[in-house]
Formats: C-alpha cells, structure tokens, sequence
C-alpha cells in the first residue's frame, strides 16, 4: 500500500519553517526545479492495495536527493538529519 505523507497540524506553536531556512540555500534552489507531482500515479501500479502503508515515495527521493547533494552515504545517517535538520523538511 502506498504511503503517502501529510503536513503535521499545528497544535501549540506558531512555527513557519520558511521563515528559518535561508533564501539562498542549495535545497531551496534544487526544489524551485524538482517536479515531482506525477510519481504517486506513476508508481501506483506497483503498490499493493493490502499491507501496511509504504514511505511515500515523492518523501523518499526528496530524502535521496538531499543524501546525494549533501555527501551522506548511510541510509540510516540521512533519516538522523532529516529528523535533525530544519532545511531537509
């Protein structure tokens, strides 16, 4: 089943992320040319519609992108600095 990623509600906090990344920073200018609005109807096919829902995929080659543009090797340091870093949301 595929995933699919939802912008958490905000509950107590007044907290744009915009407002904390810089205008000129390497993600924000890859992310101006990156179109990824098609690859839910294109990989659809190959989900299955039973099971436990998957990453989403569009989250996933964001998360690729950013380990390839930042020099990180390890899948499990990427998932640390997304977590980490405010610039990789």
């Amino acid at each position: 089943m595929m995933g699919c990623q939802t912008a958490p509600a905000q509950l107590f906090y007044d907290f744009c992320l915009n407002d904390h990344v810089p205008g000129d920073h390497l993600l924000r200018g890859i992310d101006r040319h990156l179109d990824l609005e098609g690859v839910r109807v294109q990989l659809k096919p190959f989900y299955s519609g039973t099971g436990r829902p998957s990453i989403d995929p569009e989250l996933m080659m964001r998360m690729l992108i950013i380990g390839y543009s930042m020099g990180i090797r390890s899948e499990r340091r990427l998932c640390e600095e997304v977590h980490l870093n405010l610039a990789y949301r």
